[in-house]
């Protein structure tokens, strides 16, 4: 069976999955560029082992988007079972779409999540245009079916599948007791009786201003440690301003690094603006841990309630600092914990390539 799928640039996570997905099947990945600008140096270690990796030459457009003509070649002769495109709102991602549109080349779109908008006006004109007439979509929850059937989606053509960065043998068996915690905590260096962690880029949209308000009102004791490279000046000087010494900027760590501190941590915070997944959750879970985030996460719409965290409003400071407290001081944090587990298990790149596979075997 010959598949072909078209993304942007080859993301970490996304070449594993690729790399699961071609032990089935006759895999090529078409690439528009070879790295998103705007990440570390970590998304430039991949490796194509099970799959064909095209990465094709073309103009920058943005950090993480190319035009490309060229993609129109590996396209004309129509050789491939299945063409599944993720890239609906990158330039060579459009031409390949309406070139495919024009040929009556069958094909699939794939979406992380999406939030819709009122489908209204010009843009979201165009949208629709480029998303409507494709044979079939792959969602990962209620929020994202949504997002296609305001793009032109039939709701009998949509299809669920776990999107993940995890592979099965990255899912703890258990959360680890606070005995383990301590221990790893000395280990790294953390002094904190309690320890909250959040992981992600330095930008307005991921919300760490709110996290750095919210630490201001907990007990501080409570040591808030934020993932994510060199911090921005402005939050710097907030946390300066506002005296939240318990928040500890942490530069880019290595997986192995960033496990140890997941494992150190007892509660997980993504306070975002807007995620339309965020797969620092599915790894938070993975360590066993509880999680805080906001109704504009896509992730935690799917896999956090309270029997394994808090959903909260988004922009409230307030709200994030009471579920910290609310959490850290819960006699059944480890259960909690164990419920995050218990949730993760089919979220694997096993169970992706699986679902994948399974509906290839069925359509063909």
């Amino acid at each position: 069976m010959k598949v072909l799928y078209m993304v942007n640039v080859p993301a970490p996570y996304m070449v594993s999955y690729f790399n699961e997905l071609g032990k089935y099947c006759d895999l090529t990945v078409i690439f528009e560029k070879s790295t998103s600008s705007e990440r570390d140096e970590s998304w430039k270690k991949y490796k194509f082992i099970n799959f064909k990796g095209i990465i094709l030459k073309g103009i920058s457009t943005a950090v993480d988007m190319a035009f490309c003509p060229q993609v129109i070649r590996y396209l004309k002769k129509n050789k491939y079972d299945f063409i599944i495109s993720s890239a609906m709102a990158t330039p060579t991602g459009i031409l390949a779409i309406e070139y495919m549109k024009l040929r009556g080349i069958p094909f699939y779109l794939e979406s992380e999540g999406g939030f819709a908008k009122d489908g209204k006006g010009i843009k979201e004109h165009l949208k629709k245009r480029v998303m409507s007439g494709a044979k079939g979509y792959f969602s990962t929850t209620a929020i994202d079916d949504e997002y296609f059937i305001t793009y032109g989606a039939l709701p009998d053509r949509i299809y669920k599948y776990p999107f993940t960065s995890l592979y099965e043998k990255d899912i703890l068996p258990s959360p680890l007791s606070n005995k383990e915690k301590k221990n790893i905590r000395d280990k790294i260096g953390v002094s904190d009786s309690r320890m909250v962690i959040s992981v992600g880029q330095y930008i307005y949209r991921k919300g760490f201003d709110l996290l750095i308000q919210a630490a201001n009102q907990i007990n501080k004791n409570i040591g808030v440690y934020i993932v994510g490279g060199v911090p921005t000046q402005e939050y710097i000087e907030l946390r300066n301003q506002i005296n939240a010494d318990n928040v500890h900027f942490v530069d880019f760590l290595s997986k192995e690094e960033l496990a140890e501190y997941y494992k150190a941590s007892d509660v997980f915070v993504l306070p975002t603006r807007e995620d339309t997944w965020g797969l620092v959750i599915n790894e938070a879970m993975a360590y066993g841990l509880p999680v805080i985030s906001t109704d504009r996460c896509i992730a935690a719409s799917e896999l956090v309630d309270n029997t394994n965290g808090r959903i909260i409003p988004t922009d409230s400071v307030e709200a994030l600092s009471e579920a910290i407290t609310d959490l850290i001081s819960n006699r059944n944090l480890s259960e909690l914990g164990r419920k995050s587990i218990d949730k993760i298990k089919w979220y694997t790149f096993e169970s992706m390539a699986k679902v994948h596979m399974d509906f290839f075997k069925k359509e063909k």
